[in-house]
């Protein structure tokens, strides 16, 4: 990757960092992007250009991260190593760190730990 490139990506990342919010999509009845979707949206570009350097941001995110920013980060670590993703999850099962979520324009909060144990039923 590029200086330039890399420091988008180091930006999108610091951004999922601190993720108050998981959302996939737009938000509300305006279907508003939230910046951290934005910034989701382009760590998954990168990640499907340049897996292994998106990689190390990924593990860091996983470790660092607010609860949603490790979500963030479990979620994208599904698209480049099932396994390690569903070992995060597992991990996170007990953790009890709070998040809002957003379904299209339907507001939700949960706990990293319900979250991991829902992404661990659906796979």
């Amino acid at each position: 990757m590029g200086k330039k490139r890399d420091r988008e990506i180091g930006d999108a990342v610091e951004e999922l960092a601190r993720a108050e919010t998981v959302a996939f999509g737009g938000v509300g009845f305006a279907g508003t992007l939230l910046p951290v979707t934005e910034a989701y949206d382009r760590v998954e570009a990168a990640l499907a250009e340049q897996p292994e350097a998106v990689r190390e941001h990924l593990d860091r995110l996983l470790t660092r991260g607010s609860p949603a920013g490790r979500a963030y980060a479990a979620t994208l670590l599904e698209r480049v190593d099932p396994a390690a993703a569903r070992a995060a999850w597992r991990a996170m099962r007990d953790d009890p760190g709070q998040f809002t979520t957003y379904s299209g324009c339907v507001m939700g909060r949960a706990s990293l730990g319900e979250y991991a144990t829902s992404r661990l039923a659906e796979a």
